[in-house]
């Protein structure tokens, strides 16, 4: 998922409403060192939606949510750079995974899901940014659509490495099953949206308050700290749920694309 981390526009809310301070230190080092990474494997996860699996030797690691900066090179010298949230949790050494939409029109994306193939080459740098990073030490409450589950699934998939028993909920919403990535992953931490068609018995609709009710039911100690990922009108919808739920503004972290 190729993404910004920003906050809710000034009409939504204050520009800082819902910024977090204290956000976590990143390596300026690794942040600004391109590496080369091979491609080792890609996994179909939707009809329109892959994971690309990396080698990357001298990777330094990451913190679940954060993201890196990859680069193409053509032959003829032209250079497409993106931003992309990481998929793979911090303890898959050596290896990074990225989970990308096929944008139309999009030259990177576009490139990767008609030309890449395992032992091609990419540059990346990173982790960046450790706003939206959760490092496995407080209750995470996770809200994401579309591809903005992939940092998500990061945590989740750290949570599970580790064993970690601090609280986490994830509610993932898409237009359909099958549109829902990393479908088979989910287990009882996950509440399932769907937009636009479901199976049989389970309602079509937006995420709603209610939704979000039972996610912040039973806080733990200390409460939630929420992560929110997707397009700007769902980061804005979601925020604006949680705040009316009673979640503190300033325990809402919110990553948007597009």
């Amino acid at each position: 998922m190729s993404s910004t981390t920003s906050t809710p526009s000034p009409a939504a809310a204050p520009a800082t409403r819902f910024a977090v301070p204290g956000r976590i230190a990143v390596s300026n080092r690794a942040a600004a060192t391109w590496q080369r990474a091979t491609l080792t494997e890609v996994r179909r996860e939707t009809p329109y939606a892959s994971t690309f699996r990396f080698a990357v030797p001298a990777w330094a690691g990451h913190l679940p949510g954060q993201h890196l900066m990859l680069r193409l090179r053509a032959e003829d010298g032209y250079v497409a750079q993106r931003h992309y949230s990481i998929a793979s949790p911090p303890d898959d050494d050596g290896h990074v995974e990225l989970t990308l939409d096929h944008v139309d029109g999009g030259e990177v994306s576009g490139w990767f899901h008609t030309v890449a193939k395992p032992g091609d080459e990419v540059e990346l740098r990173g982790p960046l940014s450790g706003f939206f990073a959760w490092p496995g030490d407080r209750p995470a409450l996770l809200i994401g659509a579309g591809s903005g589950v992939v940092p998500l699934m990061s945590m989740v998939r750290h949570h599970r490495a580790r064993n970690l028993t601090v609280p986490l909920r994830l509610l993932v919403s898409a237009r359909g099953p099958e549109e829902l990535i990393y479908a088979s992953e989910y287990g009882p931490e996950t509440t399932t949206v769907f937009t636009r068609s479901a199976p049989e018995g389970v309602a079509v609709g937006r995420v709603a308050a209610a939704h979000v009710a039972r996610l912040l039911a039973d806080a733990p100690d200390g409460g939630w700290e929420a992560y929110v990922c997707g397009s700007n009108g769902f980061a804005e919808h979601a925020s604006r749920l949680l705040v009316d739920a009673g979640q503190p503004v300033d325990r809402i972290r919110i990553e948007r694309f597009g």
